[in-house]
């Protein structure tokens, strides 16, 4: 005997596709959702870990702000551009201890300095000359090099006055530190040292704010005088590579602010 056998019908059908379409639809949009919070996660660590590397390196290279320059060269020189600049300028420690061991018989005589290490210099440095008696001193430019007699010409330019035996001779290095907003989408903070060609410091950095607390204990924007800087606070501000169109404000934005001792000013000076 064959026994009635009953099959699935289209309703029953449709309501199995509709409810597996639900939960398909489900996971589908759980797995959408998580994976947009892990992007952005990933973004916004990306995020912190730029804006900490930046702004460790910018104090770092801030505390070194007149660390052995002579009278005569600002250490620091504040700009309140909004996002602000600042140039940090130190002697490089490529030179330790040059002087003249002779004075100048003139302004256009090579730089005698006997005995000291000269292996660092070369043609085309621009190198700084200072007489610490007088607290003067001015930037001239290597023509030549005598390694073998620890002699420096200056053949392209005399210098202002003949130095005398004991003025010092360093290699000054300047960092300038600004954010380049000519491109909107990608914002950067950039680095100058010297005149060279400025290279990007760190991505995604949209806003960089410094105010100098002084001697006085005031808190200003811009110093009159360098020597009179005790203290720099600096914000950093950084946002995501990406736009979250379902954010607030497109990207998402952190800020590190930090204060940083300036060692090397208000001391006496070489």
């Amino acid at each position: 005997m064959i026994k009635n056998i009953r099959g699935i019908t289209l309703i029953e059908l449709a309501i199995g596709v509709l409810l597996s379409g639900v939960v398909i639809s489900a996971a589908l949009s759980l797995y959408i959702t998580q994976h947009k919070q892990l992007l952005v996660q990933d973004e916004i660590s990306d995020l912190q870990s730029n804006i900490r590397a930046a702004t460790a390196e910018l104090t770092t290279f801030i505390r070194l702000a007149g660390y052995g320059l002579p009278h005569g060269i600002k250490a620091i020189e504040a700009h309140n551009t909004n996002p602000d600049t600042i140039a940090i300028t130190y002697a490089s420690t490529e030179l330790n201890g040059i002087q003249l061991e002779h004075s100048m018989p003139g302004p256009s005589a090579i730089l005698q300095c006997d005995g000291h290490d000269l292996s660092n210099i070369h043609e085309n440095d621009w190198l700084y000359i200072a007489d610490p008696s007088l607290g003067n001193g001015e930037y001239f430019l290597v023509s030549a090099v005598d390694y073998s007699a620890s002699c420096i010409q200056h053949n392209t330019a005399e210098l202002s006055h003949a130095y005398p035996a004991g003025s010092i001779i360093i290699k000054p290095m300047q960092l300038k530190f600004y954010i380049d907003l000519s491109d909107p989408e990608h914002p950067k903070l950039m680095r100058q040292q010297n005149n060279e060609t400025a290279q990007i410091f760190a991505e995604n950095i949209i806003d960089l704010q410094f105010r100098y607390v002084l001697s006085s204990s005031a808190t200003v924007d811009i110093p009159v005088i360098e020597n009179m800087i005790r203290e720099i606070l600096i914000s950093v501000y950084a946002r995501t590579e990406n736009p979250d169109p379902e954010f607030m404000n497109q990207y998402r934005i952190r800020t590190l602010k930090t204060r940083v001792k300036v060692r090397n000013l208000g001391v006496n000076a070489l």
